[in-house]
């Protein structure tokens, strides 16, 4: 019997499936954040490495977004979904048998980011379908919390896993999660295809790839130095390729030809506001999650267990207020919960930013870190359905490629330059720290930076050689100052972004929402 032709009557069913498959997804992306370390160790490679594959998982799926939504169009949204999971399911066993960092791409970034991209824009368009009126509020706001609770739970899934058993598991667990969601994809109801592979969008498909890969690249080759003159090249490269991508969208829009994305949705007042808000909450959001772990771990000598269950207060306070904020629209708008999430958000990373020292507590954060993930929750409570309310049924589909193409290439941003922030901020730093210190070791003083920021890049796992024995505590004192200065610059970084996600909330119309 063909389980996925069997029909199910649970009303909860479809929106239960889709939020199996969204939970996954975004543990991912906070369970291997706290696996940093053990990467870096066992796969013999180092900090900027392991950066690059997490953002290009996010990049990956905001790369094919589009073409994942589109795809809804071309084979019906149920087989678009089973076979994102499958395609899922078989990048986490490539990842989980990963012996160097190019298989952990291939496996995790790739295969599991294409996986991703197909399924997730099918998750908003199967709610969208499948719920009216206040079971959509409520099946949205099910979405949202528990994408916050695969956030909530990841670093500590994560590190568990990865500090007393392995970070493979984190991988294999995901495959098992796969298999019950393939098992019970009868929940979902089929649709039929409504356009033909021959009107496809092979060259907009193209560009929205290309264009966006360019763009992150170009912002991770920040990264190194000896590459910032070429960064200027491959952002305005990337730039350029993504404005031909809407020019030919637009081209194909007026000669009556379907395009991969209807673009005219961004001419939408509140669509295009709440899609900029997304960005604006999922760049601070991902770099929260890359760095903390950094410093946690690197800074603070956690282990990766400790350091999820330091973060879990902050995740547990993201999940509770995405729950709760269905019931609490009923009595602020939206769209002041919106402008009260973002300045609540900006005021726990300004406190964070304030906290980071050489002697600082780890355990003193976690107020600061709840106060930030408050505000989150009632962002993300309601930023979903606000955007996907301000369409027709008829364009939810074109909606949800957009939503998750900017939500992901936010997340994406977010990882690399608040990673390149700290990178370059370590970088410049310790050539300051070692000017001030009174290195007395028969070294330059570029030897001696090249050595520190080694240490660093490969998270203390290793030993920084080349300098004598008696001065490697002197060593790590000044990488933790380093480091310490660079994370509050970074906070402060982030609370501003915050603040103009709020000003960006305020721009909203105040529309009743659906």
């Amino acid at each position: 019997m063909n389980i996925t032709k069997r029909e199910g009557s649970n009303k909860w069913g479809p929106a239960i499936l889709v939020c199996i498959a969204i939970f996954i997804i975004v543990l991912d992306m906070s369970a291997m954040n706290v696996a940093i370390t053990a990467l870096v160790t066992d796969l013999n490679t180092n900090l900027s490495t392991i950066q690059l594959i997490i953002t290009l998982y996010s990049l990956v799926i905001a790369s094919f977004m589009l073409i994942g939504s589109k795809l809804q169009d071309l084979i019906g949204r149920k087989k678009s979904f089973l076979a994102g999971a499958i395609l899922y399911g078989i990048g986490t066993l490539v990842a989980a048998s990963s012996f160097n960092s190019g298989i952990l791409l291939l496996g995790w970034a790739i295969l599991e980011g294409i996986g991703a991209a197909l399924m997730l824009p099918a998750t908003t368009t199967i709610i969208g379908t499948s719920y009216k009126g206040k079971d959509k509020i409520t099946a949205f706001g099910i979405w949202g919390g528990i994408a916050a609770m695969g956030a909530a739970v990841g670093p500590l899934f994560g590190g568990f896993f990865t500090s007393f058993i392995s970070w493979r598991m984190i991988f294999g667990s995901e495959f098992l999660i796969v298999l019950v969601i393939l098992f019970f994809s009868y929940y979902i109801k089929s649709s039929k295809p409504s356009i033909k592979w021959k009107e496809f969008d092979y060259v907009g498909a193209f560009l929205s790839v290309i264009s966006l890969v360019i763009i992150v690249l170009g912002l991770l080759l920040i990264n190194t130095p000896n590459q910032w003159h070429i960064v200027p090249f491959v952002l305005a490269t990337g730039l350029i390729l993504l404005a031909v991508f809407f020019l030919w969208e637009r081209r194909r829009i007026k000669m009556g030809q379907i395009p991969l994305s209807d673009i005219r949705l961004l001419k939408n007042k509140m669509f295009s506001i709440g899609i900029a808000n997304s960005i604006f909450q999922q760049i601070p959001l991902a770099g929260f999650l890359f760095i903390m772990p950094v410093f946690l771990q690197q800074v603070t000598g956690l282990s990766a267990f400790i350091t999820g269950v330091v973060l879990l207060p902050s995740s547990i306070a993201i999940m509770i207020l995405s729950l709760l904020g269905s019931k609490i629209s009923e009595y602020i708008h939206p769209k002041h919960m919106l402008i009260i999430g973002f300045i609540i958000a900006a005021i726990g990373t300004w406190i964070l930013g304030g906290q980071f020292s050489t002697t600082m507590n780890p355990w003193s954060i976690i107020p600061s870190s709840i106060i930030f993930g408050i505000g989150v929750g009632m962002v993300l409570s309601q930023l979903t359905n606000y955007i996907m309310s301000s369409v027709d049924e008829n364009k939810s589909s074109d909606a949800a490629g957009l939503l998750n193409t900017f939500r992901n290439l936010g997340y994406s941003i977010g990882t690399a330059i608040i990673g390149v922030l700290l990178i370059v901020g370590v970088f410049g730093g310790l050539s300051v720290s070692i000017e001030e210190s009174n290195y007395g070791a028969n070294l330059t003083k570029e030897e001696i930076h090249s050595e520190l920021f080694t240490y660093f890049e490969k998270m203390k796992t290793n030993t920084p050689e080349k300098i004598p024995e008696e001065l490697k505590s002197e060593s790590s004192k000044i990488l933790d100052h380093t480091t310490n200065i660079a994370m509050r610059m970074i906070f402060n970084i982030l609370s501003l972004i915050f603040i103009i996600g709020a000003g960006i909330s305020y721009l909203l119309p105040k529309n009743k929402v659906s």
